[in-house]
């Protein structure tokens, strides 16, 4: 009977599921109920409730069911993206009709015969289109200005030509230059038709404005919205006050430094621009290694293909690495034999690309040694990384916890210096992690597990409507309007929006001793789990959306401030208890396929939830938006 029960929860461990679209949650008995230290035990379950929706009688309760298809709860979906438009500046508005009639009967614009001194008055219409806010900026700016940002007597000014710098070098820091390319007035022109010039020169000043506007927001939130990706991204969007970095702009004398200035200058975002810049400078052909199919090195064996293994490392290896083995990669001379210096080396790489180090060569490593990702491809793992930089603040804070869930870890860090790492199991792709920031506020020792609907309606329910008394010898709780039920007498062919379930705490329960919450939309949260073996595997994309950690004890201890031995004491208490943190910590549950280590060393993970493919489809998308012709 112990074998069947543990066999049986293991099946349904998850730690929570995936947020629903079609399913509305449990109305009397919720998440927050479940986390609530010290709630009283259910009523006996041998008194009949009175008058419960979807209860009958405890005596053959089903006999009268008519059967129903099994309903099915689906996760949230990837989006087609839909880039923001451009719409027509509105230059017409800003223009004086007394001054425009002297400029359709051929009389020459004030404007050029002395120094423009006034934009509203003397501006010709042009064509210029733009998004939503950057187009009314720039018409908020020239309907109440009297000076021009740009252009000078003689044609672009010095601003203009810092400005344009600027934005040529917009690929250092993962953006995309022609998104800002304008086209500069040259210096020499017909003076027979200076109405042309006049509304080249105007045409000029707009198109610079819309690039570096443009530009700033870009670099500030990011091209992407991230909530048009996917159901699965949740962010709040950024907000940029245009209108008034405008404002700075004609007022600078140093706009280079004011536009450099909008990038993000955490140190994450540095290293991705220095990997970046150092992968296009790059030339001439990729080194690669064959290594025979197949191949299994153990330590202590001996194997020809060793070679090819070390020939990997001086290829694969990052500087750090070779630097820290200099000696055994120098010395080495190709022998088959393989030592323990030589394991060492191994060990070192494979943690560096995320896998378990144990010194054995086998096909997650070979994969990495004789391929993993090209430049071109490494390339646009950090346009991505980048772009999705800048969903997050500009500086993660002094103290955080950071869930890079490709890499399959978590990291905690205090004072600005990661203080430890350790490894997680994410969600599978048919239940997938969100991407989001919030608080760690609770620690919740000695857990309940509020079974999600989603698990209720796609895992339990088909057991259920063939055996009505599976929650009752599992050892779940059922509760249905507010009052404890028994399993048996509930109707699983109507409707479960009333019935919550949640399994008590014990050597078995999905979340093992403690969960650590950050109350969210999606009830995503860290804990523990009786499924250690998950752990050992390279690829962790195990759970229904929860992360699982390695040592939650460690990671509690952190976020309350407190050590592992006092938390190892609430736990031994064997009491539900919810511990505050003094201190809301802020978490990032993340999602990036390049990111630095805490070397700054920018290391590479597989797209395991293919979201870079969305990500660069919406970069395409984006593109088209700003190419297309008005």
């Amino acid at each position: 009977m112990r074998i069947f029960k543990t066999a049986a929860i293991v099946a349904l461990m998850s730690g929570c599921a995936i947020a629903t679209l079609d399913a509305r949650p449990a109305s009397a008995f919720t998440l927050g109920d479940f986390i609530r230290a010290g709630r009283k035990k259910p009523e006996s379950q041998t008194s009949q409730p009175q008058s419960l929706p979807g209860v009958g009688s405890m005596v053959e309760p089903q006999q009268n069911a008519v059967s129903k298809p099994l309903p099915k709860v689906t996760g949230p979906q990837y989006y087609t993206y839909k880039a923001e438009p451009l719409r027509r500046i509105a230059t017409d508005k800003l223009l004086d009709p007394v001054v425009t009639g002297s400029v359709r009967n051929g009389a020459l614009p004030p404007m050029l015969r002395a120094p423009l001194t006034d934009a509203r008055q003397f501006m010709p219409e042009v064509e210029a289109r733009a998004t939503s806010d950057v187009a009314k900026a720039i018409e908020a700016h020239y309907g109440s200005r009297s000076d021009f940002v740009w252009i000078d007597a003689n044609g672009a000014s010095a601003r203009a030509k810092a400005a344009i710098a600027v934005l040529a070098d917009a690929a250092k820091v993962g953006l995309d230059p022609q998104d800002y390319a304008v086209q500069v007035p040259a210096d020499d022109f017909d003076r027979g038709d200076m109405i042309a010039r006049e509304k080249e020169l105007v045409q000029f000043e707009v198109s610079l404005s819309i690039a570096t506007l443009s530009y700033v927001q870009d670099t500030v939130r990011g091209r992407i919205d991230p909530n048009k990706i996917s159901g699965y991204h949740d962010f709040k969007r950024k907000s940029v006050d245009l209108g008034a970095f405008l404002d700075k702009m004609s007022a600078s004398a140093d706009v280079a430094t004011l536009l450099n200035d909008q990038n993000p200058k955490s140190e994450q975002f540095a290293a991705l621009s220095v990997e970046l810049e150092r992968l296009r400078a790059e030339k001439g052909v990729e080194q690669r290694v064959e290594i025979a199919p197949g191949t299994l090195l153990k330590p202590g064996q001996s194997n020809p293909e060793l070679a090819n293994i070390v020939a990997g490392i001086r290829i694969k290896g990052s500087e750090t690495l070779k630097t820290d083995h200099a000696a055994v990669l120098a010395a080495y001379q190709g022998t088959p034999d393989y030592t323990p210096e030589l394991v060492a080396l191994v060990e070192a790489f494979q943690k560096e690309h995320g896998l378990k180090a144990d010194g054995v060569v086998g096909q997650a490593s070979l994969r990495i040694l004789t391929g993993g990702d090209s430049t071109a491809a490494k390339i646009s793992k950090l346009e991505v990384a980048m772009e999705q930089a800048r969903w997050l603040p500009d500086g993660l804070g002094n103290r955080y916890v950071f869930i890079n869930q490709p890499a399959f870890t978590a990291s905690y860090t205090d004072n600005g210096t990661e203080q430890f790492s350790m490894r997680v199991v994410v969600g599978s792709k048919a239940n997938q992690t969100y991407f989001f920031q919030d608080e760690i506020q609770t620690v919740e020792v000695n857990p309940y597990w509020g079974v999600p609907q989603s698990i209720i309606i796609n895992e339990m329910l088909p057991k259920l409507r063939n055996d009505p008394n599976y929650l009752d010898r599992m050892g779940y709780q059922v509760e249905v309007g507010g009052r404890s039920v028994p399993s048996s007498s509930v109707n699983w062919n109507g409707s479960t929006a009333s019935v919550a379930v949640r399994q008590p705490p014990s050597s078995d329960n999905a979340l093992g001793e403690l969960k650590i919450l950050f109350p969210n939309a999606h009830a995503i949260y860290m804990h523990d789990t009786p499924s250690k073996s998950f752990f050992k595997r390279d690829q962790r994309a195990l759970s229904h959306g929860c992360i699982r950690l390695a040592d939650p004890r460690r990671m509690a201890a952190a976020v309350l401030g407190t050590s592992v031995e006092d938390v190892g004491k609430e736990i031994g208490g064997g009491r539900n208890k919810a511990l505050q943190v003094p201190q809301k910590v802020p978490v990032y549950v993340a999602y990036f396929t390049a990111w630095p280590n805490k070397d700054g060393v920018v290391e590479y993970f597989d797209d395991v939830y293919e979201r870079d493919m969305y990500m660069n489809r919406a970069f395409e998308a984006t593109r088209n938006a700003r190419r297309a012709e008005g």
